[in-house]
């Protein structure tokens, strides 16, 4: 049985298998988080290019993180030693910034999560270097859309399991894979928290959707065969038939009557081609 937990106030959150509900503070927090986490993607659309390190990424994302007084989450997070995750073409996701040169046609996800006055702002997005052959774009714009069928579902009344449906329906009708070792998740005071929020399922199924959950919806979609393998460092996950792979992620919370997108674009960059 699903157990849910009113936060109010300033109190200890605790990762206790409990669905968070949160009040017009949480929904503040999480704006203000949100909205610095989607101007760094926005920041980072004209450096994304052939010929740059995944490292020089980084370092924008560190340096702006903490401009703005913040801290990325990731730095330190169980031992990872970045401010963000670069996955680039095969890589579905805990691509680990480092001297890689980014190369004509190469698509990434870059994932970040400033922590802004106690709140996490998580989200990533999927950018073009160069020119991306017509697959590869099909295949960012298809997942795209997951991304939005999802959040577009999100209400209260709604359960966990129909948003996963709709998700891997869509992924599926054109014939790609939908990763199941990874899913979205819980977010607010504490970066990953209940619910687990997977991209492939069934209709009627989960949690129930109330107002003030917040969780992050972020399909992972291969253009080939779902399965995933991890690489001996202990966070890059690849596909296992290595074909291409896309991400989206957004965090959100659920209103009175229906959601509410913490990390929309403030400069409209959705998804490639951006024009920034």
């Amino acid at each position: 049985m699903t157990e849910y937990q009113h936060i109010t106030g300033d109190e200890a959150v605790l990762r206790d298998g409990t669905i968070k509900l949160h009040g017009a503070e949480g929904f503040e927090g999480m704006r203000k988080a949100g909205r610095l986490a989607a101007e760094i993607l926005d920041a980072l659309v004209p450096l994304v290019k052939p010929g740059v390190t995944t490292q020089e990424l980084d370092d924008v994302v560190r340096e702006m993180t903490l401009d703005a007084g913040a801290v990325p989450a990731t730095l330190g997070y169980r031992g990872f030693t970045h401010s963000c995750c670069i996955s680039i073409n095969h890589v579905v996701c805990h691509g680990i910034p480092s001297s890689k040169v980014i190369k004509d046609g190469d698509i990434l996800n870059i994932d970040v999560t400033p922590l802004l006055d106690g709140w996490h702002g998580d989200t990533s997005r999927m950018y073009v270097a160069g020119d991306a052959s017509i697959k590869a774009r099909r295949l960012i714009d298809v997942t795209y859309e997951c991304l939005m069928i999802g959040v577009d579902m999100a209400r209260p009344g709604i359960r966990l399991g129909d948003i996963s449906a709709a998700i891997q329906k869509h992924a599926e009708s054109h014939r790609y894979g939908v990763v199941r070792e990874f899913c979205g998740h819980g977010v607010g005071r504490l970066f990953h928290d209940s619910p687990e929020v997977v991209h492939a399922g069934k209709a009627g199924t989960g949690p129930e959707l109330k107002p003030g959950m917040f969780f992050t919806i972020e399909p992972m979609i291969n253009l080939g065969k779902p399965a995933v393998k991890m690489l001996n460092d202990g966070w890059t996950a690849v596909t296992r038939d290595k074909s291409l792979t896309a991400q989206f992620e957004h965090s959100i919370g659920i209103t009175e009557d229906g959601r509410e997108i913490f990390t929309e674009s403030p400069k409209g960059l959705h998804q490639p081609p951006y024009q920034g």
